[in-house]
């Protein structure tokens, strides 16, 4: 028994060094877009509970280099892109913003775990919801492109 556990123990250790050589790409692609934001503040909100999914801006903290959590992570990145991305010209629906914001389900409770900054109290939920209502809302264009 204890032979077979030392066997697996090994092997196991073995296939997590041999999938840290599965390359990955983790860099930010370039910024689209330019928010012209209606406040600091609501930049300051959303940069800290919502830009590492939802922008161009991620910051990818040192556990998200380490396979398989770098697979994880990747793909929470790319799905929260594609659901709503600052970053380029189109974005979500302000009214699924405030819902998904508004119900606590964004940011993420696996995302809040890791990041405890990036939650939000009740107020603050109101005024990044009221912040990218303006901001998003004011725009003559969907986003403004970069020259």
């Amino acid at each position: 028994m204890k032979n077979k556990f030392l066997k697996f123990s090994i092997l196991v250790i073995f296939v997590l060094i041999g999938i840290q050589g599965i390359p990955f790409d983790l860099t930010n692609p370039p910024e689209q877009t330019v928010l012209s934001w209606d406040s600091p503040h609501t930049q300051a909100l959303f940069t800290r509970a919502c830009a590492d999914c939802h922008s161009h801006q991620t910051q990818w903290p040192w556990y998200s280099h380490i396979a398989p959590i770098s697979w994880f992570t990747k793909n929470h990145v790319d799905e929260g892109r594609e659901s709503m991305n600052i970053s380029i010209p189109d974005h979500a629906e302000l009214d699924e913003i405030e819902h998904q914001i508004h119900k606590g389900e964004m940011p993420l409770w696996s995302y809040t775990l890791l990041h405890p900054e990036a939650r939000l109290s009740e107020i603050e939920k109101k005024e990044l919801i009221e912040g990218l209502n303006k901001t998003l809302s004011a725009q003559t264009e969907p986003l403004l492109p970069l020259q």
